[in-house]
């Protein structure tokens, strides 16, 4: 016996379940793809930020190796350094900015 018309109870049930299972596959589907996008496009935007930031790390570095000051040179002798200082007392003398004092002062610090 065939029954005709509209399908009964559990028939309605089981069509209820075959289409919720479909719109949960589907959803399923669609909600992996956006994640699998997601962490595409942040895989991305990681792999742009490090190779700017190794741009900026290479200039970084080249601009520190062109402003480098060259090698100082070797530390005079004391003996030349107090030579100096003596010369450069001794013509702050002479141009009268430091007095005879002053100058006698200096010159007594810098040999003790």
């Amino acid at each position: 016996m065939m029954r005709r018309g509209r399908p009964g109870l559990i028939g309605m049930a089981a069509r209820t379940a075959v289409v919720a299972g479909t719109a949960t596959a589907v959803s399923g589907n669609v909600q992996r793809r956006q994640q699998a996008r997601a962490s595409e496009e942040y895989q991305q935007q990681a792999y742009e930020a490090q190779a700017q930031q190794d741009a900026m790390d290479a200039a970084a570095a080249r601009a520190v190796a062109n402003a480098a000051p060259a090698a100082p040179a070797a530390p005079a002798a004391p003996a030349d350094d107090l030579t100096s200082k003596l010369t450069q007392l001794a013509s702050l003398h002479s141009q009268g900015i430091l007095s005879d004092a002053e100058f006698a002062s200096a010159k007594a610090k810098l040999l003790s």
